[in-house]
């Protein structure tokens, strides 16, 4: 009999750096989504990969002094080294560079504007020379550009547009009709009530300001902006043809199962995919799962400090499974988790070591112990079977539970059900009491008995733990001599082998960590990545100084001016009127870019008990996850506007120097959020 299909993708990662945990946890999510089908029979087509077209990318090349294709290469390398680093089980990995995806975005491309769906126009606009942004009126910031506060002059660029509101109704029918195609719930309605209901206004598809793309075929002074390129990928790389000649395996698998994504491109996901795909005439995904952030470090990483949490790293410190459980087990199903060193060591001391590792060597050591390895199966009175029966009926109801919580992607909520199992079975071994068993001679049935109910059920739990955790499940089987077993089997007790004999050297499935010693070797690892960062910006710096050498007129003043700056004086205030001022300081909890703007950021601030959510034009200053856990100056008590479509509640103080570079203010010495600046 023929399996169900499952397809499921993950967003394609943007090549443009390294990605930190925070990205890595989307793609262990859907690895473990993608295991969990296969063990209940799904014939399952995971697919993930890397971004790696746009201006972004290509003005990175140009800093690295290599061409743009030289610097994907190397990034996507990192991300899929990444990827089966954490034993995650792709079936394609697609780059938006493989030939077959550019033919066919071309296709796509072409398709949607010779029946009318996109069409030539042109920005027209405000336009910001150093942001490269159009903007309307009614978008200005005290009628300069929102995002770097510098003039901006009237101006027009060539592009393509799609005609996003030609589907937007039959969008919304679609939505209300399949109350399960946006999930969670919440993000339904931000997408409804935030972007569908106010109506869409057509899409950018194509720009002439830069190179590194797709080239429009039959203009090649456009190239394929984002969008239609980068989400194109989830029909591309199963064999979807524009011109009528798709494989059978994109018949086959089509239309997507789960679309797993960040909520920060929800947007993109939600609107214009489904949009897209109704021009060229194709089923819609059954579902599109926006997942939330795992913010790292408390709050207190940033690249800047050199101290941001890597896969590798964590690998490194705990290794493989350890960190699958790490990203899994802390993510809720809608609001952001947060992972912190201290929390890591507690779990992996807490839940892997002791609840489950400290489970598996104990039975194991008894077993040999008292049986020379040999667990034969034993016999129990009435009474004693009755613990027995209450361990079997935990075992046997643990498959539903975690079914349940899985078919709602509750990864978090799955894995705390496999543990519960787990812990039952310390429960029955405190219940039990193996060690005054062995000293009865009457009680040696009942002993034998115990030790392997005990093994039954842990191999019932590996089997439930192997998509969570492949390689500890394995390592647990291989133990106890037996294999994992099917789904199938799941429902069922009493199916170890009797008379068979388990290892003779238990393993220590995941060492106890000492948390002093474990921040001692991460304050050395972030150290060396600063010496790192600061040798490369020395180096730079020679670069530069060499660069410049021989221009030595007027030398002299120009250091002057990079260490002085003058600027017009504004008219007088009095005390009265600084005083509706308020400052105080705040602690960045969350950060991300703007849609669509390339200067702005968003940024959620903690200040006291609240948090207002701010936008500054320092994007390119810092990065998003530089910013999370900066202690920074704010001007409070601003009238709330909009920049760039987005709430701005307040003012991050920064400083600007004479080339128009920027740099937060922070305070001198560490103090509370919400502390007041007088």
């Amino acid at each position: 009999m023929e399996r169900e299909k499952y397809y499921i993708t993950t967003a394609i990662a943007y090549t443009s750096g390294k990605p930190h945990i925070g990205n890595n946890y989307e793609v262990v999510l859907a690895d473990s989504i993608a295991r969990y089908k296969r063990a209940q029979g799904y014939d399952v087509f995971f697919q993930t990969g890397t971004d790696e077209h746009g201006q972004k990318i290509e003005l990175k090349a140009q800093e690295a002094g290599v061409t743009p294709k030289a610097f994907v290469d190397n990034v996507a390398g990192v991300i899929k080294d990444l990827c089966d680093m954490l034993h995650v089980s792709y079936d394609k990995f697609i780059r938006t560079t493989d030939t077959d995806h550019e033919k066919q975005v071309q296709k796509i491309f072409k398709k949607l504007y010779e029946q009318g769906d996109i069409y030539k126009g042109a920005y027209e606009g405000l336009y910001c020379t150093p942001c490269e942004s159009f903007w309307t009126e009614s978008q200005l910031a005290d009628g300069k550009c929102p995002d770097c506060g510098r003039e901006v002059k009237p101006a027009k660029e060539e592009a393509y547009f799609f005609k996003m509101s030609k589907y937007a109704d039959r969008l919304i029918a679609h939505i209300n009709a399949h109350p399960e195609f946006i999930q969670p719930v919440s993000r339904k309605n931000e997408m409804m009530n935030n972007f569908l209901l106010p109506g869409l206004q057509d899409l950018c598809v194509s720009r002439t300001s830069f190179k590194w793309g797709i080239p429009v075929d039959f203009d090649e002074k456009h190239v394929v902006y984002v969008w239609l390129d980068a989400l194109s990928n989830y029909i591309t790389g199963i064999g979807y043809d524009a011109g009528g000649e798709s494989t059978e395996q994109y018949k086959k698998l089509w239309p997507a199962d789960l679309h797993l994504i960040g909520k920060d491109i929800i947007r993109f996901h939600t609107i214009y995919w489904p949009i897209f795909l109704m021009a060229l005439g194709e089923p819609l995904p059954k579902q599109i799962f926006g997942h939330p952030w795992l913010l790292q470090g408390d709050g207190k990483m940033s690249k800047s400090k050199g101290n941001v949490i890597y896969a590798d790293d964590l690998v490194d410190f705990f290794g493989v499974d350890a960190v699958r459980y790490f990203v899994l087990h802390e993510m809720p199903f809608e609001n952001d988790g947060v992972i912190t060193w201290e929390l890591m060591v507690e779990r992996l001391n807490s839940d892997l070591a002791n609840t489950l590792g400290n489970l598996v060597n104990r039975t194991i050591s008894m077993t040999n112990q008292y049986f020379g390895g040999v667990l034969t199966g034993g016999s129990s009175t009435a009474e004693e079977a009755a613990l027995d029966n209450d361990l079997k009926a935990v075992v046997i109801g643990a498959l539903p539970k975690v079914s349940a919580k899985m078919e709602e992607l509750r990864a978090a909520d799955a894995l705390t059900e496999i543990f519960a199992l787990f812990k039952r079975c310390n429960k029955y071994i405190d219940e039990t009491e193996p060690w005054k068993l062995a000293k009865q001679e009457d009680k040696k049935e009942r002993l034998a008995a115990v030790l392997y109910h005990l093994a039954d059920s842990i191999v019932t739990g590996a089997s439930l733990l192997a998509p969570f955790l492949p390689e500890t499940a394995e390592r647990i089987a291989r133990q106890f001599h037996t294999n994992l077993r099917s789904f199938d089997e799941l429902d069922k007790t009493g199916l170890y082998p009797k008379g068979n004999a388990v290892t003779k050297e238990p393993e220590i499935l995941f060492a106890r960590q000492d948390i002093k010693k474990v921040k001692e070797k991460a304050d050395a690892m972030y150290a060396a990545r600063r010496a790192e960062q600061e040798k490369a910006a020395a180096h730079a710096s020679n670069l530069q100084g060499a660069e410049n050498k021989g221009n030595a007129a007027g030398a002299g003043a120009a250091q002057q001016e990079s260490n002085e700056a003058d600027m017009e004086a504004k008219p007088e205030i009095t005390y009265d009127d600084f005083a509706k001022l308020q400052f105080q300081v705040g602690e960045i909890i969350a950060c991300e870019a703007v849609p669509k703007s390339k200067k702005l950021l968003c940024s959620q601030v903690k200040i006291g008990s609240q948090v207002k959510q701010i936008v500054s034009g320092i994007k390119a200053y810092y990065t998003p996850e530089e910013m999370v856990g900066k202690k920074v100056m704010v001007l409070v008590n601003l009238k709330p506007a909009k920049l760039a479509g987005v709430v701005s509640e307040g003012m991050l103080l920064c400083a600007e120097n004479a080339e128009g570079q920027l740099a937060l203010m922070t305070p001198e010495k560490d103090m509370p959020a919400g502390a007041e600046i007088c």
